[in-house]
């Protein structure tokens, strides 16, 4: 067994791959797209830092991000445990390119906030990128551009 834990903290470092652990399985992350990762404001005026492991909503809500799906365009995430809300729950956060918005650049859904699980965040919810205006749970997608 100790073999096993040395071969797979191997494999994570060789494939530049991140484990979560704060859960007893191992969740591999892709790289999210580059241009997920800065500094932006949304067009309700809120600040975000974003990197390939949390995404940052200003000043104190914090999103510890497990994997990437960049075909389907969307990140699961575990809520930090001092959140004011849905504290160390699961969080699905669906994105979109934006075109003809500028100085929008993308934008996001929390599609799924509250999952007791990664797999029921995963699958409870889909966000409608047909519908940028409506697809959030029958709301618009948060806007991002980046902050000045």
């Amino acid at each position: 067994m100790k073999n096993l834990s040395v071969v797979l903290l191997f494999l994570a470092l060789v494939c530049h791959k991140d484990i979560y652990a704060n859960t007893n399985d191992i969740i591999w992350t892709d790289t999210i797209p580059t241009f997920l990762t800065g500094q932006f404001m949304d067009d309700y005026g809120i600040g975000y830092t974003i990197n390939d492991t949390i995404w940052l909503q200003l000043p104190n809500v914090k999103y510890h991000i497990l994997q990437c799906d960049t075909s389907a365009q969307y990140l699961l995430a575990r809520n930090d445990e001092r959140n004011p809300g849905d504290p160390g729950l699961f969080t699905r956060i669906d994105y979109m390119h934006l075109n003809d918005m500028k100085p929008f650049e993308w934008g996001f859904c929390l599609t799924v906030y509250d999952a007791k699980t990664m797999e029921e965040a995963k699958l409870k919810s889909k966000a409608d990128r047909t519908n940028p205006k409506t697809g959030c749970n029958g709301y618009p997608f948060s806007r991002m551009k980046i902050r000045d």
